[in-house]
């Protein structure tokens, strides 16, 4: 089993911020759960932890709420308040994995100065490449547990029970955000901001294209390679 240090067991140190960008449906979750947990450092969903806040009904994530709702961005001094909090925490201090962050170059810039502040190498960019008509197949069918989180998709990995989750029997919900209508206003939206983003980074010299379209097993093997060359 490898290090959970280390995508190749030799104890390294991520040191850095990992920022997964690609379209919703892309899988930048599922990764970044399980790339988390093998390195041994904190996944920061943006997403997450909006509807966390939402679910909380607290100041901030009523800001939140009609954007991510329609599945607009949230507006930049909003995010960046709430992802400024969470890496300042000492769980952070070796690198962490953002999923859903930044989203606009404005926000990557901030993002910048504060990785400056955290003493941090330069962050490190995946950018999660999918077919569009797969896509709306992950989205549309994706269903999420009610009680533990745990994520299905009605078409590709159904439940054993209709509607509930094999873990714990809890209702299988799909997000608001889920619905066709919606998901074609938030592709639209990536495409015409963040990839904008992406070539942002491209100059930079930060980012690797990952074919996302494969199992995920498959995809996070080739994501811990490229991690390991990276080092």
């Amino acid at each position: 089993m490898a290090d959970r240090n280390g995508p190749d067991g030799n104890g390294s140190k991520l040191c850095r911020a990992l920022i997964l960008i690609g379209p919703p449906g892309a899988g930048k979750g599922t990764q970044a759960k399980t790339i988390a947990s093998r390195l041994g450092v904190p996944h920061i969903s943006t997403g997450d932890m909006f509807r966390e806040l939402i679910g909380r009904r607290t100041p901030l994530g009523e800001k939140a709420r009609p954007f991510m709702d329609s599945g607009e961005l949230v507006p930049d001094d909003v995010v960046l308040e709430m992802v400024q909090e969470r890496v300042s925490r000492d769980d952070c201090s070796n690198g962490f994995i953002l999923d859903g962050f930044p989203r606009t170059v404005p926000q990557a810039q901030k993002f910048d100065e504060i990785v400056r502040k955290r003493h941090l190498m330069d962050p490190f960019v995946i950018h999660f490449v999918v077919d569009t008509k797969l896509l709306l197949r992950r989205l549309t069918g994706r269903r999420t547990c009610s009680v533990g989180g745990e994520i299905y998709n009605i078409y590709d990995r159904p439940p054993k029970v209709p509607g509930r989750c094999d873990n714990d029997g809890g209702e299988l919900i799909q997000r608001p955000d889920d619905r066709e209508e919606i998901i074609t206003g938030r592709l639209s939206t990536y495409e015409a901001r963040t990839e904008v983003l992406v070539d942002y980074y491209r100059r930079k010299g930060k980012v690797v294209d990952l074919d996302a379209m494969a199992p995920p097993p498959v995809v996070t093997n080739h994501l811990l390679k490229v991690l390991a060359l990276a080092q």
